[in-house]
């Protein structure tokens, strides 16, 4: 049975989240979506804007998916798969649209820690809305949004019709998240294949970091609680010792590590090796052969909350 493929819509509040997912209800795009909706409040105001599109909308009822300590995100998934099973529902698509104050950190690791969500739904990607009009106040004012963008594998930059002078907000998203290609949108309209299908959280070598054309003035750098650091290593590296840099770095730093993803080329190894994780969760595997116009080195892209640069750098240069 193929997986139903899930994606999450993050971003603070008022970004456009609703008007995007209104946008994907409305489209021709020929996939049957079921949504999962967070609103805060006892009234689900949303329903109204949404429409009856979806083949279900599931309003959770505490106003927050994100809380670690509830079980709800996953009884909502588990109702949906309910459905399905007695014939009752019809869906190859969720969403969820997460309110503007929710980690995407604990959202997404429920999608890796229950035995029957993990074989029934794939995640596909977070995207992450960003207002332009008012994104710098609030990236200096809350962790939490400077955290929508860390997990990001979409940035959507919204209202860019009111504020079209947004070269230094993009430089900060792309010091922010190096990995999240970032995308103009007006009033939610935007080609559908570029939010689909990312396979975000499928492990192959899709790591974008090629660094973006400077721009022609000077931009002071904010000060960033989330950023990207990408480790290149020119030689073949030991497996083990790796191992022992990366579980020493999630030994003391998991809960500051939002994404993580690499290609590695291993001593008297003819294969690459993969991986990638979230927080705690991560997994590794072997890819195909080294061709010979590859070049052959490691790439690892850390996004996270205050990292050590330093450290984390020092301890895979240690490697040579």
């Amino acid at each position: 049975m193929k997986p139903i493929a899930v994606t999450i819509l993050t971003g603070f509040l008022g970004a456009g989240k609703t008007t995007l997912l209104r946008h994907i209800l409305n489209e021709n795009h020929g996939y049957k979506i079921a949504v999962i909706e967070n609103e805060f409040g006892e009234v689900p105001i949303d329903d109204a804007l949404i429409g009856d599109r979806a083949s279900r909308i599931t309003t959770l009822s505490n106003g927050c998916i994100c809380c670690s300590r509830s079980n709800e995100l996953a009884d909502a998934l588990l109702d949906l798969l309910d459905g399905v099973d007695k014939g009752q529902l019809e869906f190859d698509r969720l969403i969820i649209e997460c309110t503007g104050m929710a980690d995407p950190g604990p959202i997404t690791q429920t999608f890796f820690s229950h035995e029957v969500i993990c074989e029934r739904f794939l995640l596909d990607g977070i995207i992450t809305l960003v207002d332009a009009v008012h994104a710098d106040q609030q990236l200096n004012q809350f962790t939490i949004s400077q955290a929508q963008v860390g997990y990001a594998d979409r940035i959507l930059l919204t209202k860019t019709d009111v504020a079209p002078d947004n070269d230094a907000l993009i430089q900060r998203l792309q010091l922010m998240n190096a990995r999240a290609p970032i995308y103009k949108v007006t009033h939610g309209d935007i080609d559908l294949s570029i939010l689909f299908n990312i396979e975000g959280f499928v492990l192959n070598d899709n790591i974008d970091v090629t660094p973006t054309p400077p721009l022609f003035r000077r931009i002071p750098q904010p000060q960033n609680n989330i950023q990207s650091i990408v480790v290149y290593h020119e030689h073949p590296l030991e497996l083990m010792q790796v191992s022992d840099v990366m579980e020493g770095l999630l030994l003391k730093f998991a809960d500051n590590l939002l994404r993580y993803k690499g290609i590695l080329s291993i001593k008297d190894e003819p294969r690459r090796l993969l991986f990638q994780g979230v927080q705690r969760l991560y997994n590794a595997d072997w890819d195909r052969e080294w061709n010979q116009e590859d070049e052959r080195k490691s790439t690892m892209v850390f996004i996270g909350i205050d990292l050590p640069e330093d450290e984390i750098r020092a301890g895979f240069a240690a490697l040579e």
